[in-house]
């Protein structure tokens, strides 16, 4: 499956008062991972929702276990794969790094979507095989 690795300097403005990454800063890290993901597989986002003809791949579901704290000035990485491809949506796993000890471990699940022509409300559709075959062979 594929998978990206993305490296960051935790900065002052990610951390709350008490020192450490405030949690939803995470969140925001693994997002910006996602589109590094879509990139490594040859499609920058703006790019693969043009030629698909997508709407977006907006997150259903997430979350995220905390195994160990990050604080300001760490080097960490976050290694993003495709964990499973269903047929309209798509499973993408997150494990950030502080050397070898495994911090975050976050999932999350997004939808394959498009415009519907009536109501312009976004649906789901099925995932083109194309990116569908990227994302699993990597």
């Amino acid at each position: 499956m594929l998978s990206n690795i993305t490296n960051r300097r935790i900065e002052w403005g990610d951390c709350d008062p008490a020192g450490i990454v405030f949690n939803p800063n995470y969140f925001r890290w693994f997002d910006h991972a996602t589109a590094l993901l879509y990139e490594a597989a040859g499609w920058p986002k703006d790019a693969m929702l043009a030629h698909f003809s997508a709407a977006g791949c907006p997150v259903v579901e997430t979350g995220a276990t905390f195994r160990a704290p990050c604080r300001y000035g760490e080097e960490v990485t976050i290694e993003t794969s495709i964990l499973e491809v269903r047929r309209s949506s798509f499973l993408i796993g997150h494990v950030l790094r502080k050397g070898e000890t495994i911090c975050v471990e976050g999932k999350e699940t997004r939808v394959w979507t498009i415009r519907d022509p009536s109501s312009q409300a976004l649906k789901s559709a099925a995932l083109p095989d194309e990116l569908a075959t990227r994302f699993r062979e990597g």
